[in-house]
């Protein structure tokens, strides 16, 4: 019994120090061990989407921009910066809100409105929420749905990371986009900036 005790306090322990950034030596190590991941994560899909990369341009365009300000968003909950993030978070609900669906084909507008409909709901909250774990509440759904827009749509002009953290949420975990594979946790910011992990790859 003591034996088991000892092994899940280590195991806890383990756990925490893979995504903390309070000791260098932790911090290379949790480093190294996402640059591995990134390369194993190659293939695996997290967010499946039919594809419709053959729409028109008008529609990707958009769909690009909002991606852009999405990165805005999850860059300034990296910096702790909620001003910039609710700024952000308002320009991607006018593009969602704007969005050309009426444009698209019947399969192509009902998932297209399923994804924007996701995306005005977070970041209309996002932007009225002054507050940074407010806005991290919903940065999830956000995330899921851009990526999924942009996936659908053939809408990236770069190689994006669909990136997770294990301990957001009190450990339920939480994933985000970045167009980096290098890991910088928009959850928690510079208290554990490296945790994380890069489960997908999309490939431009």
């Amino acid at each position: 019994m003591k034996k088991t005790i000892v092994y899940a306090a280590a195991l806890a322990i383990f756990t925490f120090s893979a995504c903390s950034d309070n000791k260098t030596e932790t911090a290379h190590t949790h480093e190294h061990a996402s640059d591995t991941d990134t390369e194993t994560a190659t293939g695996k899909v997290v967010v499946e989407t039919p594809s419709f990369s053959s729409v028109a341009d008008p529609f990707k365009t958009q769909v690009s921009a909002l991606l852009d300000e999405y990165l805005k968003v999850k860059d300034a909950l990296v910096a702790e910066d909620a001003k910039t993030a609710q700024s952000a978070a308002s320009e991607i609900e006018k593009l969602a809100d704007s969005m050309p669906v009426a444009t698209l084909q019947e399969d192509q507008k009902q998932f297209a409105e399923e994804q924007r409909d996701k995306i005005k709901e977070s970041s209309a909250a996002m932007a009225k929420a002054a507050d940074l774990a407010a806005q991290r509440n919903e940065l999830e759904q956000l995330s899921e749905a851009t990526f999924a827009l942009t996936k659908a749509f053939g809408a990236a002009n770069a190689d994006l990371y669909y990136q997770h953290c294990p301990m957001a949420f009190n450990d339920k975990g939480a994933y985000w986009l970045s167009s980096e594979k290098e890991i910088r946790n928009p959850y928690y910011g510079k208290s554990m900036l490296k945790c994380g992990t890069n489960e997908e790859i999309y490939k431009q």
